[in-house]
């Protein structure tokens, strides 16, 4: 059996049967035995709550692997839904006339809202969302987050604390 990545409950649970059958059908297993293999091993392809899971499977309800890849993505959609979800974040723009503070405030709270999102990606969706035909200050913190990128989130408040500066100057 090729060595293939745990699936731990998080991620798609439709990659994790697609590989995984990739992996049992490459092998030089005969037709007639591959139905057999792929019941019999996916259990070793599992950690964490997915191996709980399958643990919890009640004895001879499965009949074939068709029935266990459904009934395995029906209790793991979950993990679907969430990865969907983190997309969201690209929902997140700035409004015309909102205030800069207004929109890294409103940013902050609806990437609370949302599954983890990692610094370099909100920083990424933030500067994104900068409307540059809204205030100055707006077009130059994006200018300045393009030209002189950065990863972390307190990067992104250090430089548009700057632009705030600016922003309340021009009031």
């Amino acid at each position: 059996m090729p060595e293939l990545p745990k699936y731990n409950g998080t991620p798609d649970p439709n990659e994790h049967i697609t590989a995984y059958m990739c992996a049992v059908k490459g092998n030089d297993i005969k037709d007639d035995e591959i139905e057999s293999v792929l019941l019999k091993k996916f259990g070793e392809t599992l950690s964490k709550e997915a191996m709980i899971w399958y643990h919890n499977v009640a004895p001879n309800s499965i009949d074939s692997f068709a029935m266990l890849a459904n009934s395995f993505i029906k209790a793991h959609t979950s993990a679907i839904k969430e990865a969907t979800r983190k997309f969201d974040v690209f929902k997140i723009k700035q409004k015309e006339n909102e205030m800069l503070r207004e929109f890294e405030s409103r940013f902050q709270t609806e990437r609370m809202k949302l599954p983890l999102v990692s610094d370099d990606w909100a920083v990424q969706v933030f500067t994104q969302g900068l409307n540059e035909r809204s205030l100055v200050a707006s077009r130059k913190l994006k200018e300045n987050l393009i030209e002189y990128p950065v990863v972390t989130w307190s990067d992104v408040h250090n430089t548009y604390q700057s632009k705030i500066r600016v922003e309340d100057d021009q009031l």
